[in-house]
């Protein structure tokens, strides 16, 4: 086991560098924002999809605009608005009256990398649209079904403090990202940076691509090589069952926890703690990748109750007496 162990963290050591350089590219763009950069990074690097929340003028889009750019991947934005239809996303099928046929036009969803801005702008069904794609990595038109080209990744965002003309995503929706981040404001120092470097009328930065689709499909195998021992296993394990039911796990937790997080949650905490320690160089995971990744997996497939609310307690705060009180190996 020590051998396998010793042979992955050589791979992961010399993998290292394009990441490194990957992440590079985008600081010379993105001022600060680690947190978020490197928590796209493992979206990518684990196939999942990331919702950003945060209130206007964080970077969010530019973050996610400027990793599209250091991938020579295809790239398509999306603005979402109220009177956005399904066919606006996935495409539609056109009557052609000299051949008497109809004919697919595929929509922006079939690319790379996809930037759905304002996510919660949208209606329901054209959030419904999305379900498909994001699970499946396919759409059907029509009576047609169409893969989607790989990877695919979704990379939205949304604004908590606004509520007039959006949707509340459907919770559906919302267990098919795989981590929520919270987007705060930079500190003093990242801020002055921000003024020096961007406080101009002509300010137009691009990022150079670093790396390719092929690339991304290979580490994405590497991330599935990362060990991660039994013990560890059970620790994931127990973090999610304590959503659930936490008397188990002595936490007095059930008056605030309406509904706990799905079996998603176990899946998609292994693999987003391997992506985590890739991006460390490490060939393995710890307890501590698992505690760092946990908070953005878990605090949108929480849902508190009403008590909890009227306590003025949100799911981050019940995630964090969760990773307080269940022993770690």
């Amino acid at each position: 086991m020590d051998s396998g162990i010793t042979a992955i963290n050589e791979r992961v050591k010399e993998e290292s560098a394009c990441l490194y350089r990957l992440r590079e590219e985008m600081g010379r763009i993105i001022v600060g924002q680690r947190y978020m950069v490197d928590r796209l990074m493992i979206g990518l690097l684990a196939n999942g999809h990331v919702l950003l929340e945060g209130v206007p003028g964080l970077a969010k889009t530019l973050s996610v605009k400027t990793l599209a750019q250091t991938i020579d991947a295809s790239f398509q934005r999306l603005q979402f608005t109220p009177d956005l239809l399904p066919a606006d996303l996935i495409g539609t099928l056109i009557y052609n009256p000299r051949e008497g046929v109809f004919t697919t036009k595929k929509g922006p969803i079939f690319a790379n990398i996809i930037l759905a801005d304002e996510i919660n702008r949208a209606p329901a069904k054209v959030q419904s649209a999305l379900l498909e794609a994001m699970q499946e990595h396919q759409v059907t038109i029509g009576d047609e079904t169409h893969p989607l080209p790989e990877p695919f990744l979704v990379l939205a965002t949304q604004n908590p403090i606004e509520q007039e003309g959006t949707y509340p995503l459907p919770e559906a929706q919302v267990d098919r990202f795989m981590l929520k981040l919270s987007v705060t404001y930079p500190s003093k120092e990242e801020e002055r940076q921000i003024l020096d470097r961007m406080a101009s009328t002509n300010h137009r930065d691009t990022a150079s691509p670093i790396i390719h689709t092929d690339d991304i499909l290979r580490l994405r195998a590497l991330v599935d090589q990362i060990y991660l021992d039994d013990k560890i296993k059970e620790y994931i394990i127990d973090l999610v069952f304590a959503t659930r039911n936490p008397a188990a796990y002595k936490l007095e937790l059930e008056r605030l926890i309406q509904y706990g997080a799905s079996p998603r949650a176990t899946l998609y905490l292994t693999l987003a703690a391997k992506a985590y320690a890739l991006l460390q160089g490490r060939g393995y995971v710890t307890p501590q990748d698992v505690k760092s990744i946990g908070h953005d997996i878990l605090r949108h497939r929480i849902i508190v109750t009403y008590e909890a609310e009227a306590e003025d307690i949100d799911a981050d705060a019940v995630v964090r007496r969760i990773f307080d009180g269940v022993p770690v190996p």
